[in-house]
């Protein structure tokens, strides 16, 4: 159901597989959308046209952003005003502190309000957050809202200058319709690993905890789901610890594909940390969905993951780092088919009580609307 207001959603990125929740949110959210892309502001409009119309502007932006090094661009933010203006734009919904803190003077300009979405890295990561700080506390400022995915990012940004009545937690959601239960009490002691090979995954303690399992249960199997920069590192650590033939990497995979692989996992396995740049999870979008399908979860005490997996009642969390403990849940878990069953049971429930898709919309939309008044 469209809303009676023309919302306006900014993004970085033309598409991207691993950005699942903002195309939920273009999907879903009420209003008559348009959408605008093209790094932390945006440069192009919803035919993929450029948003500063002449030769002679799109010139002097290329020279002060690629030359110069310039963030705030005059001619820039006066093309993108002049678009709200155009398309009478009620509200501006930006994904991304970066990108929200980068289209808050063209805001300002066409008098639109503004909500900001938080993801993770726009905030924990530590050289984005000291380069983009002085635009988020005029943002903080002005902005309508400001929208965090989990506990740890609502601290984080009220300590960062976020007005506490302006932050709102709302996590990313799971369509629990598409991501129904798997038969648990068939699986064979299978675990599977799903998302990008960058260092706050730490795809090599996966690797480092399956070693340990693989000597504890003959029958363990690990598949690992994503591409990213230590994608080399993660076959080299493969090779080094003798597991090429129980460790399966997938390469990306479509969600239908990762359905399919749902169906033949007993146990679902993230070592999420704090990377060295500061980097941090948000809450992970692939937990949600291991716990749409019914699947335990084996995971870190970190970020938003602390709240989508109860502790000892839908999975078992570890401290970042403790490899042992981690691998000690997951020979739990793979060697208890009956406390994988009623683990994923739990969660199931969770994710439908909490983080159904329908329902954090549904407080996305409310978030926005109030913006308008």
């Amino acid at each position: 159901m469209n809303g009676g207001y023309n919302l306006c959603i900014i993004k970085p990125n033309k598409g991207t597989v691993s950005e699942t929740f903002v195309a939920e949110h273009i999907n879903r959210l009420a209003g008559n959308k348009k959408v605008l892309y093209g790094g932390s502001f945006p440069v192009y409009d919803e035919h993929d046209q450029y948003l500063i119309r002449s030769k002679s502007g799109l010139l002097s932006y290329i020279i002060q952003k690629r030359i110069f090094k310039r963030k705030n661009i005059g001619v820039r933010n006066r093309a993108l005003a002049n678009y709200f203006k155009r398309e009478k734009i009620d509200v501006v919904f930006a994904e991304y502190g970066t990108v929200g803190s980068m289209v808050t003077q063209a805001c300002k300009m066409a008098g639109v309000p503004l909500v900001v979405n938080f993801h993770g890295a726009d905030i924990y990561q530590q050289d984005a957050y000291r380069e983009y700080l002085d635009y988020y506390k005029t943002m903080f400022n002005y902005a309508s809202a400001i929208v965090a995915v989990s506990d740890d990012m609502v601290d984080t940004l009220i300590k960062a200058g976020a007005p506490a009545d302006k932050v709102y937690w709302n996590p990313c959601g799971v369509d629990t319709e598409k991501f129904t239960p798997v038969n648990i009490a068939v699986s064979k002691p299978h675990f599977l690993s799903i998302g990008r090979f960058v260092p706050k995954k730490s795809p090599e303690s996966v690797l480092e905890a399956f070693a340990i399992v693989a000597k504890a249960i003959p029958e363990a199997h690990l598949w690992m789901v994503g591409v990213g920069p230590l994608y080399e590192q993660a076959q080299k650590i493969i090779a080094q610890l003798g597991l090429q033939d129980r460790v399966t990497l997938t390469g990306a995979l479509s969600s239908d594909e990762i359905i399919e692989l749902f169906k033949q996992t007993r146990c679902f396995v993230q070592h999420s940390i704090t990377a060295p740049d500061g980097d941090k999870e948000g809450t992970p979008v692939t937990i949600l969905e291991a716990g749409a399908s019914g699947i335990p979860i084996v995971s870190t005490l970190h970020g938003g993951i602390k709240q989508a997996v109860i502790n000892n009642q839908t999975g078992i969390l570890v401290d970042e780092h403790d490899i042992e403990a981690m691998a000690a849940g997951m020979i739990k878990l793979g060697n208890d088919v009956k406390l994988a069953e009623t683990f994923g049971k739990a969660g199931r429930e969770h994710m439908v009580n909490i983080y159904d898709i329908k329902k954090r919309i549904a407080v996305l939309d409310d978030i926005i609307q109030k913006s308008l008044k």
